[in-house]
């Protein structure tokens, strides 16, 4: 089998990466494509993967994002049209979409929870299947045009899923000079919003969670490690001067430190499923939550806190077992599924007797 697998940016390469591991070992082959965005292309080097590098991320008007969308959309139908691929996969790009769409490979995409928007409207009436946590409700997908048929939900949440594989640094915390008797925390700030001018402003919950820092810095054998989102949050962070309270500058081994910590603090978001994940206590002090984040709640594998005294500060037990292991070849065995029961040739007839089928248009 020809696997084909499009990579949008960082988070998909972490993703996709041990599901192109287990098609590989299983005999397919699988080739890359990867857009040039949030550092995707320097993780793919960092996990020993290959691909064909498409055009940038384009912001800004939706003038200038329709831009960027016909010319990927373009270099992804150059680059897959002669790879007479059997199904692709994808984290629900429209123009991975409609390239697969195009060429009538059989296709899968994944839905992030955290970014459910408009253009699921389209993308999920082209795609074959659509992968979801089983925490998401069916209604609301139903809602955005994807049937029962098309739906593949599955267990738990994909951060369980990337990390079965991991092998945290038990040393995570020790490269950064936190002492082994300390309790340790890791804070995740949330991310910056909005612009103003030239000038970096800071999220609108920021504040928040800085006086949640606030209070917990300086107690007696706590170290807590912020994990800022860039320099300018940083910046901030350090001015705040307070004791006991490390603000790493440039990347760090996140799973790693989180593997290691005794809790994990943010407003929701990637780093605390990921701490949840590892077994790793996680609070959250956001008042809303995503489905994901509430089926957590609920299996009180995430708690909601509203200041420092909220924050139960002890040693855990337990410093780099993953919580529920679930095995990425779920994905990958779902894949060969689907392109053996939903042939490229016999797709493409499809579309062609849909396109016959269809009325002829009224003459103008």
């Amino acid at each position: 089998m020809r696997a084909w697998v499009d990579i949008t940016d960082a988070a998909a390469v972490v993703f996709f990466a041990p599901i192109v591991r287990r098609l590989e070992d299983a005999g397919h082959t699988v080739t890359l494509t990867a857009r040039r965005f949030a550092g995707a292309d320097l993780v793919l080097r960092r996990y020993g993967l290959g691909g064909v590098l498409t055009t940038q991320h384009r912001g800004g008007s939706l003038g200038t994002r329709a831009v960027g969308l016909v010319n990927r959309t373009a270099q992804l139908l150059g680059s897959a049209s002669s790879g007479r691929f059997d199904v692709a996969a994808g984290s629900h790009a429209s123009d991975f979409v409609l390239t697969a769409w195009t060429l009538a490979i059989p296709q899968m995409t994944f839905l992030d929870p955290d970014r459910l928007g408009r253009s699921n409207l389209v993308n999920v009436r082209l795609v074959d299947e659509v992968a979801v946590p089983e925490a998401i409700p069916v209604a609301g997908l139903i809602s955005q045009g994807a049937t029962r048929e098309k739906l593949f939900r599955y267990p738990g949440f994909k951060e369980e899923y990337y990390l079965h594989d991991a092998q945290p640094d038990p040393a995570a915390l020790t490269r950064l000079g936190v002492e082994r008797r300390h309790i340790t925390g890791v804070v995740r700030p949330p991310a910056r919003r909005t612009r103003l001018g030239d000038e970096e402003s800071p999220a609108p919950d920021e504040a928040g969670l800085f006086e949640l820092l606030a209070g917990l810095a300086g107690r007696r054998n706590l170290t807590l490690v912020v994990v800022a989102r860039d320099q300018g949050q940083r910046r901030r962070l350090l001015a705040l001067d307070l004791p006991g309270v490390i603000v790493p500058d440039g990347p760090v081994d996140g799973i790693g430190l989180l593997a290691a910590a005794d809790f994990a603090v943010g407003m929701g978001g990637v780093m605390l499923r990921e701490a949840a994940a590892l077994g790793t206590p996680a609070y959250t002090l956001s008042s809303s939550a995503g489905p994901v984040e509430a089926s957590l709640l609920g299996d009180r594998r995430l708690k909601r806190v509203a200041g420092p005294d909220d924050v139960l500060l002890c040693k855990k037990e337990t410093r780099t077992a993953i919580a529920l292991p679930r095995d990425p070849w779920l994905f990958a065995e779902r894949l060969v599924d689907l392109a053996r029961s939903r042939s490229r040739r016999a797709r493409l007839g499809r579309l062609v007797q849909d396109a016959a089928d269809q009325p002829p248009p009224p003459f103008v």
